[in-house]
């Protein structure tokens, strides 16, 4: 870590089920849990159903919101019928970030073996905002977040971070109308 001052973000917790609730929102808790004790905003948090419209409709609205610079949606990452966050994410997506799937499902394989397979986990700039889809598992949300995801969000991380990329990509997005 360098000595530059922390920077803190707003992030958009979405958790993506047909069965969660509030009350037992366990990998949604998480993610804003450990943003918060970084040092991060909670710019908003939601729980939509496994609906590929919905979906889209909630992201798009998170991206057009200035004060949401990350969006991390768990849930609906796997390869069945009702998994389609991926899916519900691609008309939005201007520039895929592939390195943070490849980097999950290696990180993933370490701890499941080959299961990790089956996840789509995936990373993608949208207009000028950073969108990451986690799987659902508590698990999974925990290795994202302590490995990849929390020192990609802080500012200090060397040699490169997300964060400090943020005013170029939302200047390079406004020039283009993106989110409009």
């Amino acid at each position: 870590m360098s000595e530059l001052a922390f920077v803190a973000v707003g992030v958009a917790v979405l958790t993506v089920s047909d069965t969660r609730t509030a009350a037992d929102d366990r990998s949604g808790d998480t993610v804003a849990q450990r943003l918060v004790d970084a040092g991060h905003r909670i710019a908003a948090r939601r729980i939509v159903r496994d609906d590929r419209e919905h979906i889209t409709s909630t992201l798009r609205e998170f991206i057009d919101d200035a004060a949401v610079d990350v969006i991390i949606a768990t849930g609906g990452t796997g390869v069945t019928a009702r998994d389609v966050t991926p899916e519900a994410l691609a008309p939005l997506v201007d520039k895929p970030i592939p390195g943070f799937g490849e980097l999950f499902r290696m990180l993933s394989y370490e701890q499941i073996g080959t299961s990790t397979i089956q996840s789509r986990a995936e990373a993608a700039l949208c207009g000028g905002t950073y969108v990451f889809l986690l799987p659902g598992s508590p698990r999974a949300v925990e290795l994202a977040m302590d490995r990849i995801l929390l020192p990609q969000l802080d500012i200090r991380h060397r040699p490169c971070n997300f964060v400090e990329l943020l005013p170029r990509i939302r200047g390079e997005a406004s020039r283009r109308g993106a989110g409009q």
